[in-house]
């Protein structure tokens, strides 16, 4: 059963942190044109590593998941502005991680298919 937890948990994990980063990309593409806005994002493979060394039960049980520590962007051409984001980037970046997320559902997926028919025989 342990094997199968951290199977699972793995995937959970990895769906949420990839929700949550899809959430903080969207924010800063909505905020391309606030004056003084800064950019954020996290490092995914940090917090996934953080996240899938909890127990499998954090989050689930009333107990709220860790989240990730949001970093500021690199500034590669700052605006007159103060606005630091670069919309080139953040498409990329949202595009990257919808498919990344995609990705993960259909691992899992396939995963609970191969255990359902190993279940069934």
């Amino acid at each position: 059963m342990n094997k199968l937890d951290e199977l699972l948990n793995f995937n959970h994990q990895a769906l949420n942190l990839r929700a949550q980063r899809q959430q903080v990309l969207a924010s800063n593409i909505a905020n391309a044109d606030t004056p003084g806005y800064k950019a954020r994002d996290f490092d995914f493979k940090a917090a996934l590593a953080t996240a899938v060394a909890q127990p499998a039960t954090t989050g689930t049980s009333g107990e709220p998941a860790p989240q990730p520590e949001l970093l500021y962007r690199s500034v590669i051409q700052p605006t007159i502005d103060g606005n630091t984001v670069d919309m080139d980037v953040e498409r990329a970046q949202f595009a990257q991680n919808t498919v990344h997320y995609e990705a993960n559902i259909t691992m899992l997926t396939h995963q609970i298919r191969m255990m359902l028919a190993a279940i069934q025989g």
